[in-house]
């Protein structure tokens, strides 16, 4: 189950850092044959490249996984998650946001703080490189709020209608309008937040939040953004699977 945090950091100022993985989806739009995050790319598991990533961060005092409750393949899938920063609970929820607030709940039972750090990290980011985590956590660590891995946007921002034009014979989805794309950027995670806010920021929110740094930011308050890399995108659709492989493959 892994070991009890032990701390020695006044209130108010610990450094402490701890990573949860949000394990816990179904992925039906990967069309994986199952959960994406056990999907085989470069020779293991999406949730284990993930891990291993996570496993090379030095400053991490644990990595907690949160797994649906009925999840019996993990262990499987990732044989290599082990040792005494090597974390699991069956305690996942029926969305993200749910099952990160369960595995906030499961960090502080195993002795983590309002003020302790959590980096939460999607499990199907398996191009995660432990220098990115690391240059996060630079920014965040003096951060009155915390914030995240992002890109600003590159590409121009189409906004979709809604339905087809009237009269329109087709179904075709269409163009209603171009969004300007000077101040946007693509979130990507981990996301560093204490754990306190976070819980709060999560229960305020409802289970609906895509991510936590939208519920942070429904506490008016603004996570800083740190500049991610392209290759940090999460597998979603059958293409990006071909797509990470070709990339974990160039990295050996």
């Amino acid at each position: 189950m892994g070991r009890i945090l032990e701390s020695t950091a006044m209130p108010g100022s610990s450094r402490r850092c701890l990573a949860l993985v949000p394990c816990a989806g179904t992925g039906e739009r990967a069309q994986a044959g199952g959960p994406k995050q056990y999907a085989q790319i470069a020779g293991r598991s999406v949730v284990a490249h993930t891990l291993a990533a996570l496993a090379a961060v030095p400053a991490l005092e644990a990595v907690l996984v949160v797994l649906a409750p009925e999840d019996e393949a993990f262990a499987r899938h990732a044989p290599a998650f082990t040792g005494p920063r090597a974390w699991t609970a069956p305690c996942g929820g029926a969305t993200r946001a749910a099952t990160v607030a369960r595995g906030l709940a499961e960090l502080r039972r195993r002795g983590a703080r309002d003020d302790d750090w959590v980096l939460v990290h999607d499990a199907a980011r398996c191009l995660l490189r432990p220098s990115w985590v690391e240059a996060l956590m630079a920014e965040c660590l003096d951060d009155a709020v915390g914030g995240l891995l992002a890109l600003p946007l590159a590409d121009t921002l189409k906004q979709a209608s809604p339905a087809g034009p009237s009269g329109a014979s087709d179904a075709a989805t269409r163009v209603a309008m171009t969004l300007p794309r000077a101040d946007k950027w693509l979130a990507q995670t981990p996301q560093m937040f204490r754990l306190g806010l976070l819980e709060r920021a999560l229960a305020a929110a409802g289970p609906a939040v895509s991510d936590e740094a939208s519920a942070i930011e429904a506490l008016g308050l603004a996570p800083r953004l740190v500049r991610g890399d392209i290759e940090n995108f999460k597998l979603t659709w059958p293409a990006d699977f071909a797509l990470a492989e070709r990339l974990l493959e160039t990295r050996r």
